[in-house]
């Protein structure tokens, strides 16, 4: 039984090569060729678009890890369908339970080896990927140079025009509220320094207070404001939700709900990142009955299917990512579902040909 278990997952390692091998340079090219549709706006050229397809490719290969377990375990199975070695393999009395175990034992490896990229090396390339190619474009990294970066807590609402680099912002107002909810005070300044974690040095201020009677303005070259941010928070808010770790995702989504803020993109994202594990797993389990099913047939045929599979399985998870948002449904619900559904549908499915 060992001899057999090493040699299944030998064979379902190599089919997950040859799909990562199909899968991440077909998705890279697609990605290369959205990026040189920008070669030639501002300083952006032909090497920054490759760099910037190469710095995405560990994201890349998260995204694609469902669809590569899937893809990686019927070119596996499928071969050895296919040359009457799963066969061999039933007959020497090994059953599609014990078959099943070489491909989860290879999929929680590829689990932990995901967890490894989504927390230390995709977000970190991914988010300098995106600076590099904004900073070539001139382009604002948050949500526009006429947007700016918008947050608040319980008494105040802060903008920021734009982040320079991680101390430094311009074009910033802060809008303070009474207890009575009503607009106290405005502050305007042309620039901001950060020089302490919650201690910002603004300058060439415009300070305008508001009461009952009248409204006053005042100005001043400089003044210091105790904020309720730390530079840990104004990093984060400059990315995208995608674009940050499962603990950046965790300590923003909290930050967000300790301020009275909406957070369920950001708490979508980081339970999507647990939903992509468990629709990883069930892409393995699903691709075992999936052979079985139809040993008869060639490995083309089976691998037509799987790409079918994986992509209405694409398909409804966004769909139901997107619907959950909409009707602000519970963001694990909402990204948990998908793999659960995929889960009990592959256990079923397993417990008939067992």
């Amino acid at each position: 039984m060992t001899v057999a278990y090493r040699y299944l997952a030998l064979q379902v390692l190599l089919g997950l090569c040859i799909a990562t091998a199909i899968l991440l340079p077909l998705f890279g090219f697609l990605d290369l060729l959205d990026q040189l549709d920008d070669v030639g706006k501002g300083t952006y050229r032909v090497p920054d678009a490759f760099m910037h397809t190469a710095l995405l490719l560990p994201r890349r290969f998260v995204q694609l890890a469902p669809f590569i377990a899937l893809l990686g375990n019927v070119i596996a199975l499928g071969r050895l369908a296919v040359s009457s070695e799963l066969t061999a393999l039933r007959v020497a009395g090994v059953s599609p339970l014990h078959i099943s175990l070489a491909p989860l034992g290879i999929g929680l490896a590829l689990l932990l080896g995901i967890a490894i990229l989504e927390q230390f090396v995709a977000p970190q390339l991914q988010q300098q990927a995106i600076s590099s190619r904004a900073a070539a474009l001139d382009k604002s990294t948050a949500l526009g140079r006429n947007l700016g970066i918008w947050t608040r807590d319980e008494h105040n609402i802060l903008r920021i025009g734009e982040m320079l680099h991680a101390k430094k912002a311009v074009d910033i107002e802060i809008l303070h509220f009474d207890d009575a909810g009503l607009l106290a005070t405005h502050i305007y300044a042309r620039h901001a320094d950060l020089v302490a974690d919650d201690l910002w040095k603004l300058d060439d201020v415009t300070i305008k207070t508001f009461s009952a009677q009248r409204i006053e303005t005042a100005h001043s070259a400089s003044m210091d404001w105790k904020s309720f941010l730390n530079p840990d928070d104004i990093s984060t808010l400059t990315k995208s939700p995608e674009s940050l770790s499962p603990v950046e995702l965790f300590l923003h989504v909290r930050f967000l709900r300790a301020t009275g803020q909406e957070a369920d993109a950001y708490a979508l994202a980081l339970w999507r990142k647990v939903g992509g594990a468990l629709t990883t797993i069930a892409m393995l389990l699903l691709s075992i009955p999936f052979v079985f099913g139809s040993v008869r047939t060639g490995l083309g045929s089976k691998l037509v299917l799987a790409a079918i599979l994986g992509i209405s399985v694409y398909l409804l998870d966004q769909i139901i990512a997107n619907a959950g948002l909409l009707l602000r449904l519970n963001p694990a619900f909402t990204a948990l579902f998908p793999g659960l559904m995929l889960i009990v549908l592959a256990g079923v499915w397993l417990r008939r040909i067992i």
